[in-house]
Formats: C-alpha cells, sequence, structure tokens
C-alpha cells in the first residue's frame, strides 16, 4: 500500500520536473515555445490544448504553479495513477477546448488550467461521491485553497482567466462523470 501511495507520488513529481524541463528549453529559446499555447479559434492554436499545460511565461510563472500543481495533484493521486492521468487528460482536453473555443485570441499557457481543474474535481468529488475520504480531501481542499476561485474572474489582462475557469468546470465534469459511474451500479 505504501509502496503503491510512493509509487504514485513520484508520478506528480515527474509531472513537475517534465514542466520545469520544459521551461528549461523554453528559456533557452527566449520563449519562443509559447506561440505552441492555445491560440482560439485558429487553427494552428489546437496543437496548444494538450500542449498548453506545459508552457509558462517565465520561470515566476511556473514557480507560482508549482506547489498548487503538487499539494493538489498529489491528491487526486491518492486515487490511484490510472485517475491521476485519466482525470488530468480530461481536465487539459476538455478545458483546452473550451479556451479554444471561447477564449480571448491571445497564447493561452500555463498549469494553472489544470490547477483549477484538480480544485475543481477535488471538491466537486467530495458532493458526488459523499465518501468520508472524498469529503475531508474536498474540505482540506477549500480550506487551503478556496481563494483560487477569484482566479477565474477577468481582473488582469495577462492572466488567462479563460483557462482558469474552463480548467475549473472540465474538474467538476469529470468528478461528475466519475460519481455517476460510482453511484449507479448495473441492476
Amino acid at each position: 500500500m505504501v509502496a503503491k501511495l510512493k509509487s504514485n507520488l513520484l508520478l506528480v513529481l515527474a509531472a513537475v520536473a517534465l514542466l520545469w524541463a520544459v521551461a528549461v528549453v523554453n528559456l533557452i529559446t527566449e520563449h519562443h515555445l509559447n506561440t505552441w499555447g492555445i491560440l482560439p479559434r485558429t487553427l494552428i492554436g489546437l496543437r496548444g490544448i494538450p500542449l498548453s499545460p506545459f508552457l509558462h511565461a517565465n520561470l515566476s510563472h511556473l514557480l507560482v504553479n508549482t506547489l498548487p500543481f503538487l499539494v493538489l495533484g498529489g491528491l487526486v493521486c491518492l486515487q490511484g495513477r490510472r485517475a491521476f492521468l485519466g482525470v488530468s487528460l480530461f481536465i487539459v482536453l476538455t478545458g483546452g477546448a473550451a479556451v479554444w473555443l471561447f477564449g480571448r485570441m491571445a497564447y493561452h499557457i500555463g498549469a494553472s488550467g489544470l490547477i483549477f481543474g484538480f480544485f475543481g474535481y477535488l471538491v466537486a468529488r467530495g458532493w458526488y461521491e459523499r465518501s468520508l475520504g472524498s469529503i475531508l480531501i474536498a474540505l482540506v481542499t477549500l480550506f487551503f485553497y478556496g481563494g483560487l476561485v477569484w482566479g477565474v474572474l477577468p481582473t488582469t489582462s495577462y492572466i488567462s482567466w479563460e483557462g482558469h475557469l474552463f480548467g475549473l468546470l472540465a474538474g467538476i465534469l469529470a468528478a461528475r462523470i466519475q460519481g455517476t459511474r460510482t453511484i449507479v451500479q448495473p441492476a
């Protein structure tokens, strides 16, 4: 059990290491990789849907995302490696597609959409699953990261509030879909 938990949490650490490796390459290329972000309603912007979470404006942008990614991603990973990968992929693709459809005409980059998705998933999972463990995790998530919800408001022009909003909604939808599978049992 402990070995499996360690292995699962190593996956989150490996994801963060990948984010930092991409940031170093991006730094070396003078941030030219950022043109691989989501550029709404353009054909070339579609490639940004799966790639944008790996791209950051600068090292401080990534630094701000690192701890919440570790904590919230780690909490999602408590469900297992498969759940972490499935939830992450769902949030990235669903949230990213919504940014591509409805976002402002600008490059949208950063892992914060995924972080907001983890937040939404963990809180909504407590609501939909209603097990003691999921409710406790939802309460801990709300206590430490409840202030994230302000990030869905369009307060600063250079921050993708759309990425935050659609990541959050994708996380909630992932919990809803997963909760439906858990609650509805075949007869």
